[in-house]
């Protein structure tokens, strides 16, 4: 019996032990995240249509941001906050100082107009409304002269499929080209007019769509700072002479 009180004792003894040992060791990694993992330098890559200023501010966004420890852990189990535009943003540590925010933005082609509800719809690359919103996106063109009441976020554009088949090519091929305008009017033909400030260029019928769009792609230096209106909507290879309307 004794020598059983002996062995409990001698159990309870280790276990304590072993227990203060363990509270030691995490005081002292608790102490050493608090010193070592401090937010000295955020670096911030794939942003465009926000300043580095605004990401940071959504990402240290409360009182204990300070530690770069504590924000790549935060964000392993939530997602940062929503910023309109923005997919997805992912934390990493570079260093125990720094801190790595990568931004992916939502790649948009174009938007719509949508006077049920008074606001932009932003379309992707498939023609599904990624965005909407009352803000304009520089460097994503207005598309005029279609008729669309109301959309749902993350469903394609309610417009005729041959239309929207129309409408992505366009924008997709401007886009490869570094051509993205202004606007695209379709106006009442259905036919598109793109706009780059005060040049407006009638595309016409889409066939040849990516010759016709090569062929821009040469004449637009010829006309910066010009203002009129170029004819491309008769243009076939065999064409050598392409009319430019000067405005007056």
């Amino acid at each position: 019996m004794i020598k059983k009180k002996r062995k409990h004792k001698k159990r309870l003894k280790h276990f304590f032990m072993g227990l203060l040992i363990t509270i030691a060791v995490l005081a002292i990694l608790f102490l050493i995240a608090l010193k070592l993992f401090t937010v000295k330098k955020v670096v911030v890559e794939g942003n465009e249509l926000y300043d580095q200023k605004t990401i940071e501010d959504a990402v240290l966004n409360d009182k204990y941001s300070w530690n770069s420890l504590y924000v790549y852990l935060k964000y392993k189990i939530k997602d940062t906050k929503k910023i309109p535009f923005i997919d997805t943003m992912s934390i990493s540590l570079d260093s125990p100082h720094t801190l790595h925010i990568s931004v992916y933005e939502k790649g948009m082609l174009g938007y719509i107009y949508i006077p049920g509800i008074n606001e932009n719809a932003y379309f992707d690359k498939d023609g599904f409304v990624v965005e909407t919103s009352s803000d304009t996106v520089p460097g994503v063109p207005c598309i005029d002269g279609i008729s669309c009441d109301k959309v749902v976020l993350y469903e394609k554009l309610p417009i005729k499929q041959a239309m929207l088949k129309d409408i992505l090519e366009l924008t997709q091929g401007l886009k490869r080209q570094d051509l993205v305008p202004d606007s695209v009017d379709y106006g009442a033909q259905n036919a598109p007019v793109v706009k780059y400030g005060n040049v407006s260029v009638i595309i016409g019928d889409t066939t040849k769509l990516t010759r016709k769009i090569e062929r821009l792609k040469a004449i637009m230096p010829s006309l910066e700072g010009q203002s009129g209106t170029l004819h491309l909507e008769s243009w076939t290879e065999e064409t050598t002479n392409i009319v430019f309307d000067k405005s007056e």
